[in-house]
């Protein structure tokens, strides 16, 4: 008996990065799922792999009907839904990060449609469906960018910061009909999401996000690249009854950067600084 045995989720972006490592390991823990993505041949042949243990339905997110006949499917197939992930997310730019004074804001941009509107569709038809059954849980994927102030992708970080806030609100909101709400802030985490949101040929933009992650290393104490199985068992951890008194929480998976501490070790310096003024 795995820890979700009986348990209904849906993953949306469940066909790679984390999403898929998530799905894996979801299976491994008796769920059934129902994978939510647009790459319909990689969905297809994903189900052809793991059985009948996985369902693949085309969802954008950006769609509210799209996330709504997800819901339903979901539903309909299996009489209830257990487990809202909202993992499925793009960065663009992320190649060539422009100033916050050069961004065009149009309005219909897609890290906003489906950062940010993704996850607020999957807590809206989820929630519907949960409450009707008594409480489930709600989990998405948000990002240290949300919370942690820095240059270049703006509406990456401003569409991440709203998951965070929507997440603490939906908690409060969903309380009271057993229904708990958290989400998980990846820091630097090994994934195509650079190549997949730039349509990039993959090898370029391997390395694009293997020098991004690098420096981005540097502001973490664990000095240690996250892999998309890290993520996947903080999922499992919020979906189980092991965190069954845990909601309205935004579960940095980062290696403590989200600590936003002042990395640079200076005692030497001040020791000796120290050592002159009292020598003086």
């Amino acid at each position: 008996m795995g820890e979700l045995s009986g348990k209904v989720a849906i993953i949306t972006g469940g066909v790679s990065g984390m999403g898929l490592a998530t799905v894996r390991l979801f299976v491994e823990q008796d769920a059934r799922v129902i994978v939510a993505d647009i790459q319909d041949e990689a969905g297809a042949a994903l189900v052809r792999e793991m059985g009948s243990s996985v369902h693949y339905r085309h969802t954008d997110v950006s769609r509210a009907s799209d996330v709504e006949a997800v819901v339903g499917y979901a539903v309909e197939t299996f009489g209830r839904l257990d487990v809202m992930f909202n993992n499925a997310g793009v960065v663009a730019n992320a190649a060539a990060p422009v100033d916050f004074l050069d961004e065009v804001f149009t309005g219909a941009d897609r890290e906003i449609q489906v950062d940010l509107y993704g996850p607020l569709y999957g807590v809206k038809y989820a929630g519907r469906a949960m409450a009707r059954q008594g409480g489930g849980s709600i989990i998405s994927t948000a990002s240290t960018a949300g919370f942690v102030p820095g240059h270049g992708i703006p509406l990456y970080r401003i569409a991440k910061a709203g998951v965070i806030a929507m997440t603490q609100n939906a908690a409060v909101a969903l309380g009271g009909r057993g229904i708990r709400v958290n989400c998980i802030s990846p820091g630097p985490i090994a994934t195509p999401i650079i190549g997949a949101s730039m349509g990039i040929p993959q090898a370029k933009a391997d390395a694009i996000g293997k020098a991004s992650f690098e420096m981005m290393l540097d502001l973490q104490p664990l000095k240690r690249l996250g892999q998309p199985e890290d993520v996947a068992h903080a999922a499992l951890f919020l979906a189980s009854e092991r965190s069954a008194q845990i909601t309205g929480v935004n579960l940095p998976v980062a290696g403590g950067q989200s600590l936003g501490a002042d990395l640079v070790d200076r005692t030497a310096v001040l020791g000796q600084i120290i050592g002159g003024i009292l020598a003086g």
